[in-house]
């Protein structure tokens, strides 16, 4: 490694290991070095020259290729200097969203591996990358379509960012709390933004000493705010993420301790279990539930340090959520509830993994005390191992489940091994149930390695190796398809684990071997016999597949899917199988196979195949033996009958092939030329598989240590992980013999058959097509069997694709063959023979499609295979990932994987090095083909056409620049000047424009002079001749190319700027060089904007064309609209054609233009000045020190305030917005003289009206935001010039009641309220009282919609006007009770949007709405109960805050409760009003409506506050309970219904420990009420609130007592549904451990089950009924707390209860229905369950349990 790194001068950072075990390592050095040498020139001089396209974006991706092929193989200073100049590119500001992303993602590829830089060696500024971010994610102009991103563009910046923060400067954290501590407003849509910005930049990966610059500059402000949240408002989830990372990366520096109740508590509710039985779930918690994966880091991160607090909280959290892991509970919490179990466990094990085996690098280590122990590992797996168990039979699969188990197993095998072990083999022996056995083996096959391997902690568990695998050969079965491939997969794992060697003789030879050693030595003499079972296994099986058993009536020669994946399964089974054997072993199972394959005749389709397979193997593993028996044998048959099925064995080692090269000469020779098809195809893929086997490079054994088995003891190498520095690759690398062979195989078969075809072509010797398809199949198999001997096709490139100053050459890859250039160069002479032999065909006889398809394949793979296809590649790229992640050891790491796995890794390495081929050169000879498959893309039959244009596709993606020759040949196919164009090649070259999905859509490419021709010619198109739209096909194409482009453009860049101080590396140092973009203004930097005029220009053009179809015009127009930019204004014809299209007769062109022009409106806005103001200034108050939160002094100035309104022009333009310009109507750019002319033009606006209050879907429209921008603009451009034209209209339609004409009032009004944000005072309007006195069920929607859009950021004190006309009188009553519930509706959106600046409203309102509460009407009561909610939205306690101006609920409550006094004395609440009219019941009736309302605004704000006012809740509890009814039934009447849901809801709140004492007293009063139904709702209610607050109740040790005196109180209850349900309650409390069950319990509930009753048989003495029924409720729910286990105490208390059985009802009853319960529950499992009874218990429960006969 010394000499390596001397000879390369630098040490790398991070090389691929793989690349130093290829056979030609030697050469990998010297091509690294120069092309990172290439790579650093080329990227200089392409910024310098201020080239980003194509010169940096082409060699940036060439970086990307250098990353995949040798990873980080540059010095620490070039990796510094990439990453800078990278950072510069992306944050460059005019940069096209499209080129950002793709270096974007460089970069991310350069900062993945954070351990090789520090934050020493690097730094990045916050800033640049934030505003790039701001401008991407919350970019002003993207609605108004001025600018367009990628999809992606989101997802990648956020990664981008996550990559970055690490090396933020010190300063940063508190610059940026400086920037988004004043959003933090909890009532605002900017909260979110705050929040997730929070989380996304701030760093937490700091050295110690900085931590006081780092994360205690705001955890305790931040941990302050998430305690005091109860609602899991939306940006709840972000902060819980932002504290699962500080934790997770400063394990050890800050204390959690004090939260940890808290936090427990909002984990478990935050995975939404149902609770109880009828519980509502408020869906905001649905939706804003935590993420996953950062509660798993979280957990993780709490685990360890002394007393491990959180691990107590873990085992009871898993202890409570353990029974809805039972396979027969379902619900849509399951998934949750799954990846938390997955994910837990692997997340421990990778804390693990870096505090005892990760190499040190910078990053502060976990401190000594914080670490987790051995003892921690063992208490974490125990509290695990319940759930996983249970979760491994569930109905989702056992995927989740056997992740778990496969992590837990690395930390502790000894106690999670056994249980697992114990059920697989349990599950071997049934017969009945497959379904435990696919489940058990599954998680067996993740925990192979644990169990194989010699540890420590589990050394028994080896001995269980060979007992498993002789117990699961029965799986091995025809009928059952899944389990057949399950036991495949179990045996191929641990076969390819373990050598399978006899080593029975060694513990006589050898004297230092342990007891366990000795036995297993002794197993080992099994091993041949297992081998020999298997094998025979396998004969049935193919015995049973022929073809005429599996296939029946269907006549069809292919294999179906299934029976492809037996074989499979199969063949790799086999084949590792004897791969590990010893040569002894092998040599007897050879033996056999090859006595049942030449024994038996198979037919040759499926089960032929399949013995095929079996050969294959066996002559893979050693092919010297077995050529020897099977090639001499094939031979004499094949001369015999010339057509058999053994022609798989030849996929071996090619050196032993040279041993029989006469025989195999002679077959080949006559096979080929045979007439039979089926024969014909056997012989040419025996060819190609014989060509492969000569002349590739592979590596020839796998076995799982180097070397054979013949070593020191095998049994020691169990499970051993292969060594990366001694891999001992054995490679094939084709030797001279074989290249010779090979060669003259060529010229022996090929050769001839080139020539034949010539002669077909020239008509000397014309063939059938039969024969014709025979010798190109012999073509192509030639062609796949040698392609990697054959030099790629070469020549002179095509020249002035591109104008570059920057050098685009493609890199050349050596893949270990050194090509010969004395022999013939065969790719070459195929590829002129195929297009003589194409045009032929085309000419000639164009509907030989077969020969057409052979023909485009061969041209596929002259381009681009040289040994590999990608298709391949990625499965097998794909299957090794799989097989790594279920074998993989997390907690060592250090690619601890075993041999053979990291053999396939070098062969990966191998082929993607083959296949890199992107931004390879264009060649002539490449350019000639792809004209070919154009003409083949535009001929007459589908087919052809579709497999061309595929091949096409991807060629373009591969040879840079190669579409810019192409496109014109395209679109001349498209032109109307061209008329003898046939349909079908219009349609060929429409699709070749459209290209595949996920491929080239040349439609769509980034560069304008691509555009600027393929659009027009899309639109001219429409006038060629061959197109007609009859054809509905042609139809959908041009609809589906437009949608294409639609998604997938993005804006193109038209200004580059660069300014770059940037570092050169050339030797010997490096100079700085700083260019500024303005020294030389070369011509190229103002041509794109030319382009992109011209393109408009043109579009234009094809538009004033009359004859166009309107399709055409449609999508003209379409692709106008896409062209409007922010940084360059639209020609002014194109602002002319949008204008005019707002009043054109096609509606969706109509829709393109409202939108066109509300953009360009934004383009003509004129900048206005802005005036920084320091409030306190204005206020004259000066700022209090410190973070105060609330209703500040200093900002009371903003607020409103009706005494000094601005009523006049002085007084308005004296107060504090902003400043004023009134605007002179001079207009000096054209667009805005177009659109002035046009919208001053009262006909235009008639039309313009009336289209848009026109209905579009009757029912389905609303407010629409395009309209509303376009009016916005309109009047924030040009002031009220319009006014007078609009007014009347506004006033009709104002005065029109039909929902369209509403409808477009509530645009106009809006747009006009938002944009006159400007104008002076004598402006504002009034028009708006006629319409809101017209608004309809329809439109009361839209009209909340205008006035919250027309408020929103906006100075309330400017609406003056607006908000006094609201607040006039919402609820007179004149126009029914909808127009009030609408325009308090509307009064709602309006104050919702302005917060606290109103608060004196909110005064007024609620004044206004108290003694209206009374409402009769519903609809009235709920938007009541909505806006109170708004009202008293401000009124919350969060940390810091100073009391609100606000109105507040506690007030609220006392008054409302003075009212209710009348209900509050009564009994049962109910809802009659029928009675005498008498003072009294007035009184009442005015209560019950009132309490109508109060319910309606207690379930408006469940879900929409901050905080819960508890003690205000719990004043009303007593009058819930009251009414709530205790059956679930919809007949109940609105009021009782209510009641229940507000008592759902309000015991799901999040509880603090001071509250919990006041809710338990309200709760114990409430349980001596005399009603039964309140004493009942208790329990339904307790039940929630116990479970939703589990942790934070459980650290409060008294309240646990008052809980259980409450149960056990409500169990003595007289009525029978109390105690019931009180039993119900406790065992759900005991089963969550909630208190244990102890046996102070136990007695005292025996005790109380043995309360005597009387003998006198007339009036049972109910009090002792009660007291006996109370202690049988209490045992039963003993019982039923826990259903899936039998505990030590269960079998006692089953008996004792089962001597109630004949009690007086309802006793009786009770016992019945637990002992059916626990029958049903525990019958799953009832073997092992049976072991935890005594023979008598057994005796009675079986009398017990099996109901006697009916019929007796």
């Amino acid at each position: 490694s010394q000499k390596h790194k001397a000879h390369i001068r630098f040490i790398p950072q991070k090389e691929i290991v793989y690349n130093g075990l290829l056979p030609y390592a030697d050469r990998l050095d010297k091509e690294a070095t120069e092309l990172l040498a290439e790579i650093k020139a080329n990227l200089c001089r392409a910024v310098l020259v201020r080239e980003l396209w194509p010169g940096v974006s082409f060699w940036s991706r060439k970086l990307f290729s250098f990353l995949k092929l040798y990873g980080r193989r540059f010095s620490k200073e070039d990796h510094v200097l990439f990453i800078k100049l990278l950072y510069e590119l992306v944050t460059l500001p005019n940069l096209e969203p499209h080129m950002m992303q793709g270096y974007a993602r460089l970069l991310i590829q350069l900062l993945k591996k954070k351990e090789l830089l520090s934050r020493d060696d690097l730094q990045l500024p916050w800033r640049p990358l934030y505003e790039l971010y701001e401008r991407v994610l919350y970019s002003k102009t993207e609605h108004l379509g001025l600018i367009w991103f990628p999809n992606s563009v989101d997802n990648i910046l956020k990664a981008l960012i996550k990559s970055c923060r690490l090396y933020f400067p010190v300063s940063s954290t508190q610059e940026m709390l400086d920037e988004w501590r004043p959003l933090l407003c909890v009532f605002d849509v900017v909260m979110q933004k705050a929040v997730s910005n929070m989380e996304l930049f701030l760093p937490t990966i700091m050295p110690p000493e900085e931590h006081s610059q780092g994360f205690q500059l705001w955890f305790d402000e931040l941990m302050n705010l998430w305690m005091s949240v109860q609602n899991q408002p939306s940006w709840e989830g972000h902060l819980v993420n932002l504290f699962a990372r500080l934790a997770n990366d400063n394990i050890g520096y800050v204390d959690w301790t004090p939260y940890i109740p808290t936090i427990f508590t909002r984990i478990l509710r935050s995975l939404n279990l149902p609770v109880g039985v009828s519980q509502m779930v408020a869906p905001r918690y649905l939706t804003n539930s935590y993420d996953i994966g950062h509660l798993v880091l979280l957990i993780t991160a709490l685990l360890g340090g002394p007393g491990n607090p959180a691990q107590k909280e873990l085992t009871c959290l898993f202890n409570s959520i353990a029974s809805f892991y039972h396979p027969s509970n379902h619900g849509r919490w399951q998934s949750r509830l799954m990846r938390l179990l997955q994910r837990l466990p692997a997340s421990v094990v990778r804390r693990v993994h870096r505090e005892r085996h990760a190499a040190p690098s910078w990053i502060p280590p976990v401190p000594e005390q914080q670490r987790l122990t051995d003892a921690d590992l063992q208490e974490f797996s125990s509290s695990l191992i319940g759930a996983a168990l249970l979760a491994m039979f569930s109905k989702t699969g056992s995927m989740d489940a056997a992740y778990a188990l496969q992590n837990l197993a690395l930390l502790t095998p000894e106690l999670i091994i056994p249980p697992v072990l114990e059920k697989t083999y349990a599950a071997m022996e049934t017969l009945t149930e497959p379904h435990t056995l696919t489940a058990t083996l599954s998680c067996m096959i993740g925990m192979a390695r644990s169990l194989v391997s010699a540890s420590n902690h589990y050394p028994e568990g080896r001995t269980h190796v060979l007992p498993l695998l002789m117990g699961s050969l029965p799986g091995v079965d025809p009928n059952d398809f899944s389990k057949c491939m399950i036991t495949f997969q179990f045996i191929a794992t641990f076969t390819a684990l373990v050598p399978l060697v006899d080593c029975s003789s060694a513990p006589s030879q050898q004297g230092d071997l342990t007891e366990i050693e000795k036995d297993l030595c002794f197993a080992s003499a099994e091993f041949e016999d297992f081998v020999l079972q298997f094998l025979d296994r396998c004969f049935a099986l193919i015995d049973s597949s022929t073809l005429e058993q599996t296939r029946g009536e269907t006549e069809t020669d292919t294999q179906t899917q299934l029976e492809s994946l037996v074989e499979l399964g199969l063949s790799s089974t086999v084949s590792t199988i004897l791969t590990q054997c010893s040569i002894d072993i092998y040599k007897v199972a050879l033996q056999k196979v090859y006595n049942f394959a030449t024994t038996n005749i198979f037919e040759t389709c499926v089960s032929g195949r399949m013995v095929a397979d079996m050969c294959r193997a066996a002559a893979k593993c050693h092919p010297a033996e077995s050529l020897r028996l099977f090639v001499p044998h094939c031979c004499s048959v094949i001369f015999h009958i010339t057509d058999s099925q053994y022609l798989c064995v030849t996929r071996v080692d090619g050196e032993q092939l040279l041993k029989y090269q006469g025989d195999l000469e002679r077959i080949l020779s006559v096979c080929v030329r045979l007439r039979c098809k089926r024969a014909y195809t056997l012989a040419c893929s025996l060819l190609e598989h014989t060509l492969r086997s000569l002349s590739l490079i592979y590596p020839t054994e796998y076995r799982s240590t180097p070397g054979a088995f013949d070593s020191d003891l095998p049994i020691r190498d169990w499970g051993r992980a292969g060594d990366v520095a001694a891999l001992g690759v054995c490679w094939h690398v084709p030797s001279q013999e074989e290249e010779n062979f090979v060669f003259q195989l060529l010229s022996r078969l090929l050769h001839p058959e080139l020539q034949r075809i010539k002669d077909h072509v020239s008509g000397d010797q014309p063939m059938s097509r039969e024969e014709l398809l025979q010798s190109l199949a012999i073509v192509q198999h030639c062609l796949l069997g040698a392609g990697s001997i054959l030099p790629p096709l070469d020549g002179p490139h095509v020249s002035d694709l591109v104008p570059s100053m920057v050098n685009l050459e493609e890199i050349k890859l050596h893949i270990g063959v050194d090509y010969d250039d004395s022999r013939e160069n065969y790719r070459e002479s195929i590829c002129q023979t195929m297009r003589l032999l194409l045009h032929h065909i085309l000419e000639h006889s164009e509907d030989d499609t077969k020969s057409l398809f052979v023909i485009i394949k061969i041209i596929s793979d002259l381009m681009f295979f040289r040994g590999t296809h990608k298709k391949e590649f990625d499965s097998r790229w794909k299957s090794f990932t799989l097989v790594k992640k279920s074998m993989e050891n997390r907690l060592h790491g250090k690619k601890q994987h075993i041999r053979a796995l990291l053999i396939d890794r070098v062969l990966l390495q191998h082929e993607m090095r083959k296949l890199v081929v992107e931004g390879s050169e264009y060649k002539v000879v490449h350019q000639e083909l792809l004209c070919d498959l154009l003409l083949l893309s535009t001929s007459t039959y589908s087919q052809v056409r579709s497999r061309a244009q595929n091949v096409l596709m991807t060629a373009l993606g591969t040879y840079s620049f190669s579409y810019r020759d192409l496109t014109p040949r395209i679109l001349q196919l498209l032109s109307p000047q061209h008329t003898d164009v046939t349909q079908q090649q219009f349609k060929g070259a429409l699709y070749c424009l459209l290209g595949v999905y996920g491929g080239v859509c040349l439609a769509s490419v980034r560069d304008w002079d691509c555009i600027g021709e393929v659009w027009p010619a899309l639109v001219r198109c429409g006038l060629s001749p061959s197109m007609t739209l009859e054809k509905p096909s042609i139809g959908r194409l041009l609809d589906d190319i437009t949608d294409r482009i639609h998604r997938q453009h993005d804006t193109i860049g038209i200004y580059f700027t660069v300014v770059v101080v940037f570092i050169l590396t050339k030797p010997p140092f490096f100079i700085v060089v700083a260019v500024m973009c303005n020294l030389w203004p070369t011509k190229a930097h103002f041509l794109p904007y030319r382009k992109y005029e011209k393109l408009v220009n043109d579009l234009l053009d094809c538009l004033e064309d009359r004859d166009l179809p309107w399709k055409f015009e449609h999508m003209a127009t379409d692709l106008l609209s896409i062209q409007l930019r922010d940084d360059h204004p639209l020609p002014p014809d194109a602002v002319l054609y949008f204008t005019q299209g707002l009043t054109h007769d096609s509606i969706s062109i109509r829709k393109v233009a409202i939108s066109a022009v509300a953009g360009i409106l934004k383009q003509l806005k004129r900048p206005r000045p802005k005036v920084t103001v320091k409030p306190s200034d204005i206020s004259g108050i000066e700022d209090p020190e410190g973070v105060c939160v609330g209703d500040r002094e200093t900002n009371r100035w903003l607020q409103y305030d009706s005494n000094n309104l601005p009523l006049s022009q002085e007084q308005w333009d004296s107060q504090h917005y902003c400043t004023h310009h009134i605007y002179v109507a001079i207009y000096v750019l054209q667009g805005e003289k177009i659109i002035f002319e046009y919208f001053s033009d009262p006909e235009f606006i008639d039309q313009l009206l009336g289209f848009l209050s026109l209905e579009d879907r009757k029912g389905k429209d609303t407010f629409s935001p395009r309209r509303f921008c376009l009016f916005k603009g309109l009047f924030r451009n040009y002031g009220d010039e319009f006014l007078p034209l609009l007014w009347p209209h506004l006033e009709q339609l104002a005065g029109d009641s039909h929902e369209s004409s509403q409808r477009c009032v509530c645009e106009i009004t809006a747009g006009l309220i938002r944009g006159s944000k400007h104008w002076s005072f004598s402006k504002t309007l009034t028009h708006m009282l006629t319409a809101l006195a017209n608004i309809t069920v329809e439109t009361y929607t839209d009209w909340g919609t205008c006035i919250a859009t027309a408020c929103e950021g906006r100075d309330p004190r400017k609406l003056s006007w607006l908000l006094e006309l609201l607040m006039e009188s919402p609820l007179s009553g004149e126009g029914g009770s909808f127009r009030d519930a609408s325009l308090l509706y509307v009064l709602q959106g309006g104050l919702a949007q302005q917060q606290w600046r109103v608060s004196e409203l909110l005064h007024r309102l609620l004044a206004y709405l108290e003694p209206k509460l009374t409402q009769v009407y519903k609809n009235v009561r709920e938007r009541i109960g909505s806006v109170l909610t708004y009202i008293f939205m401000i009124d919350v306690a969060l940390p810091h805050t100073q009391p609100t101006s606000s109105p507040h609920v506690a007030e609220f409550v006392t008054r409302v409760l003075e009212r209710l006094k009348p209900l509050t004395s009564e009994q049962e609440i109910h809802n009659h009003v029928h009675e005498e009219n008498t003072q009294e019941t007035d009184e009442r009736t005015q209560a019950v409506k009132l309490l109508k309302t109060v319910l309606k605004w207690l379930m408006a704000s469940a879900g929409r506050t901050f905080t819960t006012p508890v003690q205000q809740q719990l004043q009303l509890l007593p009058l819930l309970f009251k009414i709530a009814p205790v059956e679930i039934d919809e007949s109940y009447d609105e009021m009782k219904q209510d009641a229940r849901t507000c008592l759902s809801l309000m015991s799901q709140g999040l509880l603090y420990p001071e509250q919990i004492p006041l809710v338990l007293a309200a709760l114990e009063e409430m349980a001596v009420s005399r009603s039964w139904h309140a004493r009942y709702s208790v329990l339904t209610y307790l039940q929630i609130m116990v479970f939703y607050n589990l942790f934070t109740l459980l650290s409060l040790s008294a309240e646990v007592l008052r809980i259980r005196k409450l149960v056990m109180q409500l169990l003595l209850d007289e009525q029978l549904e109390v105690r019931d349900m009180a039993g119900t309650t406790l065992s759900g409390l005991l089963q969550c451990q909630f208190f244990p069950l102890d046996s102070s319990l136990q007695t005292q509930l025996q005790t109380l089950s043995q309360t005597r009753l009387p003998k006198a048989r007339g009036e049972l003495a109910s009090t002792d009924l009660v007291r006996r029924h109370a202690g049988v409720l209490g045992l039963s729910a003993c019982i039923l707390s826990s259903p899936y286990e039998v505990p030590d105490w269960m079998p006692q208390i089953l008996m004792d209860l089962s001597d109630h059985l004949n009690d007086p009802q309802p006793i009786e009853m009770t016992v019945k229905k637990t002992l059916s319960d626990f029958r049903r529950t525990h019958h799953d499992n009832w073997q092992e369950h049976r072991q935890c009874f005594t023979d008598d218990q057994l005796l009675v429960l079986t009398d017990l349990l099996v109901s006697p006969c009916y019929y007796a």
